[in-house]
């Protein structure tokens, strides 16, 4: 079947028919990528064969065949043939032991290793940041400064972005929001800026309801959003559908994953997601929980609480004897 294509089609698209071919057969690229060339804008071109090793790929000694080692889904092959000119980060197999012609993209540079092999490396452009202090990132955590974040963007957080100039704050208080960014303190009092949608869609199923933390029901979760925005505080998802009068968490229906946990000061349920296990805590992750018993983390809490069936909520960070 082949061999009869190959004489009917045009070489390029039939390269491009057995490349698709292969991908049917494979869900994730397990290795590296083979080329068949460099091109001269650096990048690789012509895919031969996905989940190949360097070795692999290089044992045919053929000129102009290059190698890529990420790790990527099918659809960003794609994208980096029809519509990037090829693969970044390409590593000719021959001449290919320096950093000429290596197109590592955009926030990387090429640079040998000790093995004297070309590899790139995060190298974001900071040239720019003006605010030279520590910055609160999207993730919650605290970084040194912004070309530090950039760094953790590049190395595999592509998500995370400055949310506001200082350490992270476990209150609104002090904090600057960027534009029309609001601060709003989740569930664990970790300070957030974030853009108030005043404006949502009618409710159009009875599916879309759900029952808030603070025992309201909402019309969906953008009405949530909203209500959470406007008050500068998480309000959280109890449960799914319209809140009803329970007596205990046996009158409430959890989805698949969440556990009710009755909170009795308020005489609430509330679904969780309960962890079977923790990674271990660092002296500086214990938290009074509003048992007043100390947990080393609050993930640990949450395993009690969930031991229990009853919900426990972080007091503050540190030893419940500490303050």
């Amino acid at each position: 079947m082949f061999r009869m294509l190959r004489h009917q089609l045009h070489p390029g698209v039939f390269l491009f028919f057995v490349w698709f071919c292969h991908l049917i057969g494979h869900q994730k690229v397990q290795a590296g990528n083979c080329w068949l060339q460099q091109g001269k804008n650096g990048r690789c071109q012509v895919l031969y064969m996905p989940g190949m090793s360097r070795d692999e790929c290089c044992r045919s000694g053929r000129l102009g065949t290059s190698w890529t080692e990420e790790d990527v889904p099918n659809s960003t092959l794609f994208r980096w043939m029809i519509f990037n000119g090829g693969a970044p980060n390409c590593i000719p197999c021959k001449g290919g032991e320096t950093c000429d012609n290596v197109d590592c993209g955009p926030g990387k540079r090429c640079k040998m290793n000790r093995r004297s092999k070309p590899r790139c490396v995060c190298a974001p452009d900071c040239s720019n940041i003006t605010w030279k202090g520590p910055v609160c990132g999207s993730d919650g955590k605290t970084y040194k400064d912004e070309c530090a974040l950039l760094k953790a963007k590049c190395k595999g957080q592509p998500d995370i972005d400055v949310q506001y100039q200082g350490k992270c704050k476990k209150t609104c208080r002090d904090v600057l929001c960027p534009g029309s960014s609001t601060c709003v303190v989740d569930q664990t009092n970790n300070a957030y800026c974030v853009t108030c949608n005043r404006i949502c869609p009618e409710v159009t199923s009875p599916e879309q309801y759900l029952c808030g933390n603070d025992g309201v029901t909402y019309g969906s979760a953008c009405h949530l959003r909203r209500a959470t925005c406007l008050l500068g505080r998480s309000i959280g998802v109890a449960y799914e559908g319209k809140c009803i009068k329970a007596k205990s968490c046996e009158d409430i229906q959890c989805s698949a994953g969440k556990k009710c946990l009755w909170d009795a000061r308020m005489s609430r349920g509330r679904c969780s997601q309960c962890e079977e296990t923790c990674p271990d805590s660092r002296m500086d992750e214990a938290v009074c929980a509003s048992d007043n018993t100390t947990y080393p983390s609050e993930c640990a809490m949450k395993q009690a609480a969930c031991s229990m069936g009853v919900l426990l909520e972080v007091k503050h960070a540190g030893s419940c004897n500490c303050k």
